[in-house]
């Protein structure tokens, strides 16, 4: 599929994510999310992590059949749309090799990590998906959704993030 087809998807997916979910802050558009072309493999990840929003949330689940925790949600998404098998719990992921990144540039399809428990031990994952937006399958009775950085709960949690698409898996995939 052409980038701006792949694009035009994403927007519209992310649109309509936002429609049905609850209001928050007006994202911030960032230079970086939005200046430079996705690569083919990152706008797969976020049209496989949109396209499950609304999917509900079960402890442990990670198929769309079953619902998704935070983990499940991530491994799927980067399982299906990448190629690449990530470790079970927010905590391994957060522990892998490969760069940290610095809220400012973050890009789509970076792992953003949460110390939702308190502290600075990871306990919440999700898939950053540009303009200070994520997707994340957030708590028991909800369902996977689309929220802000910028959100007062998620900004004081938010611990870091990680880049797990590098160059040489982003080159692999046409």
């Amino acid at each position: 599929m052409h980038y701006l087809a792949r694009l035009t998807l994403v927007v519209l997916f992310a649109l309509l994510a936002a429609c049905a979910g609850q209001p928050s802050a007006p994202p911030v558009v960032q230079e970086s999310a939005t200046s430079h072309p996705m690569p083919g493999v990152a706008a797969d990840v976020l049209f496989s992590a949109l396209g499950l929003v609304g999917t509900p949330y079960r402890w442990g689940g990670n198929t769309p059949d079953s619902g998704f925790d935070c983990s499940g949600l991530i491994g799927y998404v980067y399982r299906g749309a990448a190629g690449i098998n990530l470790p079970r719990t927010t905590q391994e992921m957060s522990n892998l090799r490969g760069p940290a990144v610095r809220r400012h540039a973050l890009q789509p399809g970076d792992l953003v990590f949460f110390a939702t428990s308190g502290g600075r031990r990871v306990s919440h994952a999700g898939i950053y998906v540009g303009e200070d937006r994520f997707v994340h399958a957030p708590s028991s009775g909800g369902m996977v959704r689309l929220d802000s950085l910028t959100a007062g709960y998620w900004h004081k949690s938010y611990l870091g993030a990680k880049r797990v698409l590098d160059q040489e898996q982003l080159a692999r995939n046409p």
